[in-house]
């Protein structure tokens, strides 16, 4: 099968329609559309029609619009300030979200929701969740007002266990966010994230001992959580410390935040790995 007839196929199915509905739309028999889609090319003059027709276009047909558009967009931020980009790029992140429901009756509706920031009436004091799982993969986007992220996974048949480190690894970096004390020093300093700290505020605001600030900054900085600088002063040298910008740490505490809610808002979800929505 050609490129162009494989696409033509795919999109045709996609959109529900039959091989004689094409043809009469295009001016072809089925006959010539049957043999497109079984290895022949149609004439190239026919092409813009096509396109027109199945909704899509010239360069779909030939298999490259993805290549296309993702090449379009990386060159699109690039030309962008970096708050415009992120910000372009997270509502590409929402139209993501929404296209893998594959359901085109709700686009329209739900595109405007994050990119407007109108949620609902009340989304400044509730946290809302989309989740798309599949047995293709999942997404997952919080879309309150001010803390949106995104996560997309795309599922290889055979889970994510042997491709996680093992047990024991992942069972002392569990172990790292359960410490309360690290926890609660982790929570101020990522409060702080463009502001080195000395020990002492850190001491001052989390209630704990300069000796215990020591060695839980040291715990800290080891785990790559964050970074130390020493710091020259009048009285002698301070050690000060920063948010460690680069670290796995934000997402993790982001999700983290999420399986530890109550009250949930689950603004749009689907689930098809047992065939049911929800």
């Amino acid at each position: 099968m050609s490129v162009i007839g494989e696409q033509i196929k795919k999109i045709r199915t996609e959109k529900g329609i039959t091989q004689e509905q094409l043809g009469e739309l295009i001016g072809v028999t089925t006959q010539a559309v049957s043999r497109w889609e079984r290895g022949g090319t149609p004439d190239a003059e026919l092409l813009p029609r096509i396109s027109d027709v199945l909704g899509v276009s010239t360069d779909s047909l030939f298999g490259r619009e993805e290549q296309s558009y993702s090449l379009a967009l990386a060159r699109r931020l690039c030309c962008m300030s970096q708050e415009d980009a992120f910000r372009y790029a997270l509502n590409i992140c929402w139209a993501i979200e929404i296209g893998l429901m594959r359901d085109l009756s709700i686009v329209d509706d739900f595109m405007g929701k994050l990119i407007d920031d109108s949620v609902s009436a009340d989304s400044k004091r509730n946290d809302y969740f989309a989740k798309i799982i599949h047995d293709s993969g999942l997404s997952l986007m919080r879309i309150s007002p001010d803390f949106k992220h995104f996560f997309l996974m795309q599922e290889n048949g055979s889970g994510i266990g042997s491709h996680l480190s093992d047990f024991e690894s992942l069972r002392r970096v569990f172990a790292l966010f359960a410490d309360e004390k690290l926890l609660r020093i982790l929570f101020y300093i990522y409060s702080m994230p463009n502001m080195p700290i000395a020990t002492s505020l850190i001491s001052k605001k989390t209630g704990l001992s300069l000796g215990e600030t020591d060695r839980y900054m040291k715990k800290i900085c080891e785990n790559n959580l964050a970074v130390q600088t020493i710091v020259a002063t009048a009285e002698g040298e301070i050690n000060t410390y920063s948010f460690r910008k680069e670290s796995f740490a934000v997402p993790m505490l982001c999700f983290a935040d999420e399986i530890a809610k109550k009250d949930l808002r689950p603004f749009l979800g689907c689930y098809d790995r047992k065939g049911k929505l929800i």
